[in-house]
């Protein structure tokens, strides 16, 4: 289940998030940089008054890549309470040197390594965060005023960095500037918390208040984890982009199609040993029966973006040589029938290079009816459990 962190500077804005259930509270000082570190009296000042009721995290600032200042910074914040201690790593030659010198700090609080998407990063930078013990990493960005994590990092790479993190037991999480169409595209890779402060603050300043309505709408995009007999905070339709289906009173409404044309990526295809170890053009187009969920649309929470089915072209297209475009459709029409709205999916896969036309595959899949009634079913049901480079970042 991918949780929801939100970076707050006081216990004002702590209280109005956990009347939102966000999951996680971050500390950060805006105005101080991408890592802003909060006063520690301050950040204590929070931890008392959450009380328990939250995990708290805090950011030690945008420190100088010294082991001997990550080190004392991150003392510091850890004698304040906080349950993660979050520790911004820059690409440097010292990086090594400052995760060793906090394996003692690991082994007495959970450490979040932050890595940064608009900078790049050599050789296995997860090695010596691992050695050390940290407790997770995280993907944010440093310069607020360059764009947010997708435009610095793709998907299908965003993807594999989480499962790499994942195999090596790490949490991880993803921010950078991140808007209300980027949670979907990110939920589908599974990480285990989304960071939201610009979104969740008027007119995506993250330097201004935090607005309540605007935190409710990021929180109905990430479906709550719930208790044991409790009851959801966030009104259910708002799951739709989720999967999550409407009350009884709004069915019947029948399907929309969204449709992807003249996708063209470079692809590793071919059962020809001239077309191995090269790629060539390959053209998708994909349409998708969506149920919909309420009659009037009106923000993110109501549809399934095209953005995905891009995504998961995208995702299968980086895994590598495929013999047969048969095989590449089959995979992209299993990859958009996941979402448990889409019923029907229709999959053309077409090579642009063999010959004076286009040659390849054109095939149509629909949802198990099986499937498809037990995710109906989720609507009143505890939301399912998830699983749990160059130029950016570099799995």
């Amino acid at each position: 289940m991918t949780k929801m962190l939100a970076s707050v500077r006081n216990a004002e804005e702590a209280d109005l998030v956990l009347q939102a259930g966000i999951d996680i509270i971050d500390l950060k000082e805006p105005s101080k940089g991408a890592l802003g570190a909060v006063a520690s009296g301050d950040i204590m000042a929070v931890v008392a008054f959450v009380a328990g009721r939250r995990p708290v995290s805090a950011a030690c600032g945008d420190l100088a890549m010294v082991p001997e200042v990550i080190r004392a910074k991150a003392e510091e914040i850890t004698a304040t309470g906080v349950d993660f201690v979050k520790i911004g790593f820059l690409p440097s030659d010292q990086l090594p040197a400052c995760a060793q010198t906090l394996g003692d700090v690991a082994k007495r609080t959970k450490l979040i390594a932050v890595l940064f998407a608009d900078h790049t990063y050599d050789g296995d930078v997860l090695a010596p965060l691992v050695a050390a013990g940290f407790h997770g990493v995280m993907i944010d960005t440093a310069d607020k005023s360059k764009g947010r994590l997708l435009d610095h990092i793709s998907t299908d790479r965003i993807g594999a960095f989480v499962a790499d993190c994942h195999r090596r037991s790490l949490m991880v999480g993803l921010a950078g500037s991140l808007e209300t169409p980027d949670i979907p595209r990110l939920l589908a890779y599974r990480p285990d918390f989304l960071g939201f402060r610009g979104a969740l603050c008027g007119g995506l300043k993250r330097d201004g208040a935090i607005d309540r309505e605007a935190t409710l709408t990021i929180r109905a995009l990430i479906p709550e984890e719930q208790p044991v007999g409790g009851a959801s905070r966030v009104d259910y339709q708002l799951l739709a982009a989720r999967g999550y289906f409407p009350d009884p009173a709004e069915a019947g409404l029948g399907t929309d199609k969204i449709f992807v044309r003249d996708f063209v990526l470079p692809v590793e295809i071919g059962a020809y040993s001239f077309e191995r170890g090269k790629t060539q053009k390959v053209s998708f187009d994909v349409t998708a029966d969506v149920m919909r969920v309420t009659r009037n649309p009106e923000d993110m929470r109501h549809v399934v973006s095209y953005d995905l089915i891009m995504d998961g072209i995208r995702a299968i297209v980086a895994r590598g040589h495929v013999d047969l475009a048969e095989t590449l459709a089959e995979n992209i029409a299993a990859f958009v029938l996941e979402n448990p709205r889409v019923t029907h999916v229709l999959v053309k896969a077409e090579k642009l290079e063999l010959g004076p036309g286009g040659v390849g595959v054109i095939i149509e899949r629909k949802q198990d009816r099986g499937r498809a009634a037990r995710a109906t079913g989720a609507a009143t049901a505890p939301p399912p459990k998830a699983h749990g480079g160059r130029g950016g970042i570099a799995p």
